[in-house]
């Protein structure tokens, strides 16, 4: 799932890339994938891309005041060309979702297309006035890369400090990925009650969510959009690592599976050389 760093990055080339550009018009693939009907994509057509910005996992494409929101779920993803085919989309059922063709003025039209893989439909793109028209957006807690960001005021929760970081509606951005490697920087069991940390374990936390998010971005920044899922992959600590040691202390990777996803941790440097169990059972709090 694209996170915070990987669609700031994307933002940021989006931006570039299409600031200036009149918007010629959005065609879909898939009726599903738009959850607006007014305004209507038709009225972006002719308008200007005046500006590209992000909240939290949010892509939010602005068209002369008019916004197109797009929230790539867990498998989706944009695809830039410099050239887009002048044949116009089907409706069909595989991955192209949706494709926003725009003019730069000075050769064929640009674009990108909105890509979704798998079978599992998540992704979402919203036609809207104003960006806190789209709920999800509206419920965003504070972004942690915003200036003044504190996250011990949020902590005051009975909440696995797993859970917590990835909530949107309680911290903006972060994902299953992000969540492990901060608490691995951070010394955590994910199974930590977030109401329970002391005040050593609240600043380690504080530090590793601040330090793993811009390094990310840091990382992710410039890089081609067709670069950035493996350039993660490869970033990562214990995330996606189960098995493989400890690049900190060399313990093995551990990793607690769920129905629809899983989590990875180091016993020796976040739950004192025990293994978890399970989410409910486990007795390795701290």
């Amino acid at each position: 799932m694209p996170e915070l760093p990987e669609v700031d990055s994307l933002v940021g080339f989006l931006r570039e890339q299409a600031v200036g550009a009149v918007l010629v018009e959005i065609e879909l693939a898939s009726f599903s994938v738009l959850k607006t009907y007014d305004p209507p994509i038709s009225a972006f057509a002719g308008l200007t891309v005046t500006d590209v910005t992000r909240h939290g996992k949010f892509i939010d494409v602005d068209v002369d005041g008019l916004h197109l929101i797009v929230h790539l779920a867990k498998a989706g993803w944009l695809r830039w060309s410099d050239k887009l085919a002048d044949t116009k989309l089907k409706m069909g059922y595989g991955p192209l979702a949706a494709r926003v063709r725009l003019d730069k003025g000075d050769g064929p039209h640009v674009g990108f297309d909105v890509t979704e893989a798998g079978t599992h439909k998540g992704l979402a793109m919203y036609a809207v006035r104003s960006p806190a028209d789209v709920p999800g957006i509206a419920a965003l807690g504070p972004d942690p890369l915003s200036p003044g960001f504190e996250l011990r005021p949020l902590l005051g929760r009975r909440m696995q400090v797993k859970r917590l970081l990835r909530d949107q509606k309680v911290l903006a951005g972060i994902g299953n990925a992000y969540s492990d490697e901060i608490l691995h920087a951070a010394k955590l069991s994910p199974f930590a009650l977030a109401d329970n940390l002391d005040d050593e374990e609240i600043v380690r936390l504080e530090a590793a969510t601040q330090d793993i998010l811009r390094d990310a971005v840091d990382e992710a920044r410039g890089k081609p959009a067709e670069d950035l899922k493996d350039d993660k992959r490869t970033r990562m600590r214990v995330h996606g690592r189960a098995g493989e040691p400890c690049p900190v202390c060399g313990d093995t990777v551990l990793e607690v599976t769920y129905s629809n996803s899983s989590l990875q941790y180091c016993p020796t440097c976040q739950t004192g050389g025990k293994p978890l169990k399970d989410r409910t059972t486990s007795k390795f709090l701290k």
